[in-house]
């Protein structure tokens, strides 16, 4: 039924055109049919020859197009004149009831002058839906009692589609129990019930697994299916009856809630709970019908439960199921037709089409804002309607006809006064009493792009913390617009610029709706310190306006360096160590500690002091600058080795620190002895670090070597010689040859002057020395025990040397 026109395959689809041409002395109505879901842009008919119009006049009195009640789904080609399909029609969204006809009510309106056409599009239905179940699987119980012939409600499929497209028949899958009947309803709907065609037996089968298609009458055909699971109960095998298959009532509509509508009988053969009746909605009872009747499980009595309006629903359909209380539950159904009987009680309509929501301030004087339609459903004065604006307001109705008006400007607008006008039109029918409705509209006065986007500051300084995560919240850098709606929309974007290669883009981003600036990457203060560009906010105007403000991005630092120790350089975990000599004053530098940090100068000031310490009253160190001193002089009660541990701790918080380990060493420093000019170290010990048994020992030695001595002197013995006095640098020594005379002209040997010296200076608690001097003798020294090395050249220590002296020698 298409044809190809004008030569560019623009396919004119022949409907099912009907044109009535109905003259009376006013008015005349013409109908079209088209079938639903025709292509967009399919041809209806030529309007304009219809009607009688000029094609080269439709542009120029600006014929629109516009249907009541609906959405638009119809337009006029203003060049052609031709009705041509906008959107695809959906029949069963606009007459969502089953109707055997489904109408668009349409008005093409023109101006200089003004005049109105009325005419209707009949929408054909096409088989586009497939019928469907309400439930996708059934579940019923039958006694295996039950008589063959027995009838079972089943969920009834639903079609959207009218007429032949609806629902034609059901198929149930091949049973050897059960079948099909197929009834049909009043408005001609088909329901089916499940029989059972051969007694059941629980004992050889409990469970029957049935599949039920509803197939509908279109070309071609579309089908749906739903699962039907038969159980078998036992026992219990009499349904109960009802006196009537279908029962016929008349209700009022907007009858009060409550009232009585009918009452059902249904009677069970069966005694006890057996026979106990409990009513109940069948599943093809459909959820209005259950949303405007209530049915009493007990009793049976049918009452109204909500609002009945004629005017939605004209007959209602009850499917009744009554079963009893058995073990295995039986029931038996029935039908319930509801008539509604009509009373007067519709309000007056308001239709708005053509609705302009927005228009700028400086709309013209007569500018159609909106197209207003009044009617009423009900007849005679009580369908007569007046409409009013309900204040003064810059606008005014102009009447096209009895229930057509035009919402035009009658007065000049501004913005900067009214930005927004509520109008609300108010109808009244003049029934008695009269009823009223109203319906506000609003509309929105637009403003025009003068105004650029104003940032808070001209400059931002934003801090950011070092070490910082890939894609935090730096700041947000957000700018106002006086302006409306998309002239008030800001898109934000960095201004290209490059650093050392780097984009800023890479570096940063802002999102384009609220400004908020983020970082892409992890920032080191110690390698960047801070970046300055550009923000852009832009309006989304025609044409766009647009601001810039800089932006100054400070790092901050943040203790992440730990201190480094140079000096004293140790290995990772290794001891540094250190030796000094015992005789060293007080203040003396025994070593200097030295640590460096990588962060800023707050961060990176470095302070030192002692995490361990062998000896507290030894040392010092001094915390800004890491020298360890001496705070006093050593004592022979000091031992030979020190340890220490130097934390080197630098500002920040939380702190961090460093530590290095310094092992002190004392060593001893050896007296001067100057004889013929030959410096001769002296060594010694303290007298504390022997062992008692070493003691012992060294005298029992020392007696044997003495008394060797003793008897070579007494048979060597010779005339002693004077020699020549100590240097000075041994303070209280004496100098002596063999047999000499010492202090008091007593002569002694120099062995047993040593053996008398050593017993008397062991006893005031000193130690004695003894110690060969080549081409001299020996050197003795008496040091105190209590004496440090730095008081060795200070000391009362008593020193004796003795020498001999060859014959050869001596004539020398």
């Amino acid at each position: 039924m298409a044809s190809f026109c004008n030569g560019k395959c623009v396919y004119y689809v022949c409907v099912f055109f009907t044109f009535y041409a109905m003259w009376s002395s006013v008015w005349a109505v013409t109908r079209y049919s088209v079938p639903e879901e025709m292509k967009e842009g399919s041809v209806v008919a030529n309007l304009a020859a219809d009607l009688g119009l000029d094609v080269g006049s439709l542009t120029g009195r600006k014929v629109k197009l516009d249907i009541l009640h609906s959405k638009k789904y119809l337009d006029i080609n203003k060049d052609t004149g031709e009705l041509y399909v906008l959107e695809k029609i959906d029949r069963e969204y606009i007459c969502n009831i089953k109707t055997s006809s489904c109408f668009l009510k349409m008005d093409v309106t023109l101006e200089n002058p003004i005049r109105i056409f009325n005419f209707e599009v009949e929408i054909l239905d096409i088989n586009d839906h497939a019928p469907h179940f309400r439930k996708e699987t059934m579940h019923l119980d039958i006694s295996e009692s039950t008589s063959v012939g027995e009838r079972f409600s089943l969920n009834n499929a639903v079609d959207p589609d009218y007429g032949s497209n609806s629902i034609k028949t059901y198929h149930l899958t091949e049973s050897d129990h059960f079948n099909l009947d197929i009834q049909t309803g009043s408005d001609g709907s088909k329901y089916a019930n499940l029989v059972l065609k051969k007694a059941l037996d629980r004992e050889k089968k409990a469970l029957h697994n049935l599949i039920l298609t509803a197939v509908d009458g279109g070309v071609p055909a579309r089908s749906g299916t739903a699962s039907i699971i038969v159980r078998v109960l036992d026992v219990n095998d009499n349904a109960p009856q009802f006196d009537r298959q279908v029962y016929t009532v008349n209700v009022t509509e907007n009858s009060p809630i409550g009232s009585l509508v009918m009452k059902l009988n249904a009677e069970d053969l069966d005694e006890g709970s057996n026979a106990e009746i409990v009513y109940s909605f069948t599943l093809y009872t459909s959820e209005k019908t259950q949303d405007l009747f209530s049915l009493n499980s007990n009793t049976g009595e049918i009452k109204v439960k909500g609002v009945i309006d004629f005017e939605e629903i004209k007959t209602l359909e009850m499917h009744i199921q009554a079963h009893d209380k058995g073990y295995n539950q039986l029931s038996g159904q029935c039908t319930v037709m509801v008539f509604v009987t009509d009373v007067n009680d519709n309000h007056p309509t308001i239709t708005i089409t053509s609705l302009k929501t927005a228009v700028k301030e400086n709309v013209p004087l007569g500018t159609v804002i909106a197209l207003v339609g009044i009617g009423d459903r009900d007849s005679g004065d009580n369908g007569i309607v007046n409409i009013t604006i309900n204040q003064q307001l810059p606008f005014a109705l102009n009447k096209s006809s009895d229930k057509d008006f035009a919402l035009i400007v009658s007065e000049p607008l501004d913005r900067e006064k009214v930005s927004e006008y509520d109008i609300t039109f108010i109808v009244t029918d003049r029934g008695t009493p009269p009823l009223s409705d109203n319906e506000t509209i609003t509309l929105e006065l637009l403003d025009i792009n003068d105004n650029a986007p104003l940032f808070p500051k001209s400059f931002y300084t934003i801090p950011v913390m070092e070490n910082n995560a890939p894609g935090s919240l730096l700041s947000s850098v957000a700018a106002f617009d006086p302006d409306l709606h998309e002239n008030q929309y800001l898109v934000y974007f960095i201004l290209e610029r490059e650093i050392a290669n780097t984009s800023m883009s890479m570096l940063f981003s802002i999102n384009p709706e609220n400004g908020d600036l983020y970082a892409l990457k992890t920032f080191d203060y110690e390698r960047e310190k801070e970046f300055l560009f550009h923000i852009e906010a832009r309006d989304s105007g025609v044409p766009p306006l647009s601001s810039n403000v800089t932006v100054h991005i400070i790092i901050v630092d943040q203790n992440d360096n730990t201190p480094v120790i140079v000096s004293p350089w140790s290995a990772l975990g290794s001891v540094v160590e250190e030796v000094i000599p015992r005789s060293i004053d007080k203040g003396h530098l025994v070593s200097k500690v030295i640590a460096i940090d990588g962060d800023s100068v707050h961060n990176s000031r470095i302070t030192y002091q002692f995490l361990q310490l062998t000896d507290a009253t030894l040392f010092s160190l001094d915390q800004y600058n890491g020298e360890i001193r001496t705070m006093r002089m050593f004592s022979y009660r000091d031992a030979r080795h020190q340890r220490m541990v130097v934390l080197a701790k630098d500002n920040g918080d939380p702190a961090l620190s460093a530590t290095v380990t310094i092992k002190v060493s004392t060593v001893e420093q050896a007296v001067k002895v100057y004889s013929d000019t030959m410096e001769v170290p002296l060594e010694y010990d303290i007298f504390s670090d022997l062992n008692l048994y070493l003691v012992i020992s060294l005298g029992a030695v020392s007696f044997l070597l003495l008394m060797t001595i003793l008897v070579t002197i007494v048979l060597k013995c010779q005339k002693p010689k004077p020699t020549k006095a100590a240097p000075p640098a041994c303070r209280n020594s004496i100098i002596s040859q063999r047999n000499s005379t010492i202090a008091d002209s007593t002569l002694i040997s120099s062995d047993a002057y040593w053996y008398s010296l050593f017993l008397a200076e062991t006893r005031k608690g000193k130690v004695v020395v003894r110690q060969p001097v080549p081409k001299a003798g020996y050197l003795i020294s008496s040091i105190p025990r209590s004496t440090g090395l730095t008081e060795t050249s200070e000391s009362a220590a008593s020193t004796l040397q003795a020498s001999t002296t060859t014959s050869s020698s001596s004539s020398s």
